[in-house]
């Protein structure tokens, strides 16, 4: 079974993406989505005759709940006779690190979201091998182009794809790409490319009350002072 990686930000488009992609694909395809507390993607997989599993994080840190359960969804997708699993994650704070060693790694951009967006996401975007634009087509092709450059600032070993989530133009070529995913049987001993957002302190235990007395555990915190950095 392949297996692909599929993240970016809310809303830009990546059930409609891996929906066109499915139709490109010689092969029984399942999806796995991930998201924190709600999501309505199983009925639009499972219309399309898509298997489809749903995991919601709810109180847990998404990132960890995805690496944590990403290796039972591709004992999912073989015990399901799947020939392609498309893990599906929303990159809610642009720092997630889904995309797994050997894996390919696809992340999901619309083109409405600003032109310097590209350089505001972390490993999700900077470690893709595949960049999928969205939207393209309800911008100027001067603004495409503008987007597209900044894209490769950030990434420039990717590939990158402008695909149309409702005509799927362009999904045939994101097909052509995802040719060269691995076949996998387990994700035992693999790796992430980068390490999640780390942090153990008291907010992640239930504490609500702010203030230093109420604050412990990995922390960071910024200088105000008038030479001080204002970036951490």
């Amino acid at each position: 079974m392949k297996l692909i990686t599929v993240s970016g930000p809310p809303s830009a488009g990546k059930t409609s993406v891996i929906l066109r992609l499915a139709e490109c694909l010689a092969g029984r395809l399942g999806v796995v989505k991930f998201d924190c507390l709600t999501s309505f993607d199983r009925e639009t997989y499972e219309s399309a005759g898509i298997p489809v599993k749903v995991g919601l994080s709810g109180k847990f840190c998404p990132d960890h709940f995805y690496v944590n359960n990403v290796d039972g969804a591709v004992e999912w997708g073989i015990r399901s006779g799947l020939d392609y699993l498309i893990t599906e994650s929303a990159g809610l704070c642009n720092r997630c690190s889904p995309h797994i060693t050997g894996i390919m790694g696809v992340c999901v951009i619309d083109c409405l979201s600003g032109v310097r967006t590209p350089r505001k996401i972390g490993p999700m975007l900077r470690l893709a091998d595949v960049v999928a634009l969205t939207k393209g087509d309800i911008v100027s092709q001067a603004e495409r182009e503008v987007f597209a450059w900044n894209v490769r600032q950030s990434n420039e070993r990717a590939q990158i794809i402008f695909i149309n989530g409702i005509t799927g133009q362009g999904a045939f070529m994101l097909s052509k790409a995802t040719e060269d995913a691995r076949s996998v049987n387990t994700l035992s001993d693999a790796r992430l490319r980068f390490t999640m957002p780390t942090a153990a302190c008291a907010y992640c235990t239930g504490e609500t009350r702010i203030g230093e007395p109420y604050q412990m555990g990995m922390m960071e915190k910024m200088s105000y002072d008038e030479y001080g950095e204002d970036e951490l």
